[in-house]
């Protein structure tokens, strides 16, 4: 019996086959410890934002790589209703967040969906000649005292029956852990109400059930709580907080810094702007860069940049982003006490936050000042006219 040379490959011993392919990729680097210090510098965050990129350019939703709308006074997306409605306005107006995005969550929570939930609710929550729909658009105008009101935005799985017609909506969430969870957070209760609302309205039948689903991130172990749409905590609560949301918006007021849940300012990604971290800032406006503070992501900070034509980076910034100082406009130095301001060039400093350079005038005059960015307030913030 005669073997041919395909059948003597695939009869080589695995760890040879594998030392083989190790041999060939390991020539893309000198040594593993180059290897190691670009994977620390970044190239896997580059990776995965390019990758991020092309997806939304395959899905068809091109709009999610470029800074986020400004989103109108009476528009309000399901997901951030009965939530801090101070975080909401700086949400709205694209402030500039002081933290990555929690993109491990976001790509579980999306895994969790897709991969698993979904599969589930067709091979066993469905029932016969019922299907299910990872989404549902819902649009519509709701009457208040502040005016007529807009809710857009997309459901979770809901299953349908053979017309495409709504039957009952699930909207999918993720915690660390779902030991001990007995009931729904409140905000998760409005959001599937809006959705219910709108769909009653979209399709012309009562939709008045709704699953919220948590998925447990550390063992996958899950509950569902049903939600029976509630008139009462649909206008009193979660239309009476649009409504109120709607009025700081129309004034351009800042709303108090009053989480609806202790847990809020935890995880704000404005702790320092708001006035909950450890700085000495307090009440800040949506617009403007904190001064002498740089904990800004880059890509964040790009966003802010892109949706504010005038919108500059401060000194400090400036010197922590090179590369964005030679793309953005910088703010000057200023004195508050003499009030002089310098190009950020002429003055030598090493970047030390918390040894920021001393204003040269008032040196001379014996008197010790140190230099800062302009205050958010007076720092200029033009909206672009493609993100209103």
């Amino acid at each position: 019996m005669t073997t041919n040379k395909s059948d003597a490959k695939s009869t080589e011993e695995p760890e040879q086959q594998y030392r083989g392919r190790y041999a060939d990729s390991a020539d893309s680097f000198n040594t593993v410890d180059e290897a190691c210090e670009t994977i620390s510098g970044g190239a896997f965050s580059r990776w995965y934002d390019e990758r991020q990129y092309a997806k939304n350019i395959l899905n068809g939703t091109p709009y999610f790589n470029g800074p986020g709308k400004l989103r109108e006074a009476t528009r309000h997306s399901p997901s951030s209703l009965l939530q801090c409605k101070r975080k909401a306005t700086y949400d709205e107006l694209n402030a500039p967040e002081e933290t990555e995005n929690p993109d491990g969550i976001f790509w579980f929570g999306s895994r969790f969906e897709e991969d698993i939930v979904l599969p589930f609710l067709q091979d066993v929550i469905a029932g016969p000649n019922e299907y299910v729909t990872n989404s549902m658009w819902v649009d519509y105008t709701v009457e208040t005292d502040a005016g007529n009101i807009r809710i857009k935005g997309a459901t979770d799985p809901v299953i349908v029956d053979q017309r495409f017609e709504p039957l009952v909506l699930f909207e999918i969430k993720t915690k660390r852990s779902v030991e001990g969870l007995d009931t729904p957070d409140s905000h998760h209760r409005a959001q599937v109400h809006a959705y219910m609302k709108g769909l009653s309205e979209k399709y012309e039948r009562n939709i008045s059930d709704a699953i919220i689903l948590y998925g447990g991130r550390t063992d996958l172990d899950i509950r569902a709580f049903s939600v029976e749409f509630d008139p009462w905590f649909w206008r009193e609560t979660v239309v009476s907080w649009a409504e109120t949301q709607t009025m700081y918006r129309i004034n351009s007021d800042l709303p108090p810094a009053e989480p609806e849940h202790d847990w809020e300012c935890d995880f704000c990604a404005y702790q320092q702007r708001c006035g909950q971290g450890d700085r000495e800032f307090v009440d800040v406006g949506p617009t403007g860069l904190l001064p002498r503070y740089t904990g800004y992501p880059r890509s964040n900070l790009v966003d802010y940049l892109s949706t504010y034509t005038d919108a500059a980076l401060t000194p400090a910034l400036a010197h922590k982003y090179p590369d964005l100082a030679d793309e953005y406009s910088v703010l000057d130095w200023v004195c508050n006490v003499c009030s002089t301001s310098y190009d950020r060039e002429t003055i030598d400093w090493n970047g030390d936050v918390t040894a920021p350079p001393r204003c040269p005038k008032c040196s001379e005059d014996g008197v010790t000042s140190l230099l800062s960015a302009p205050q958010p307030i007076d720092q200029p913030a033009k909206e672009d006219e493609d993100n209103e």
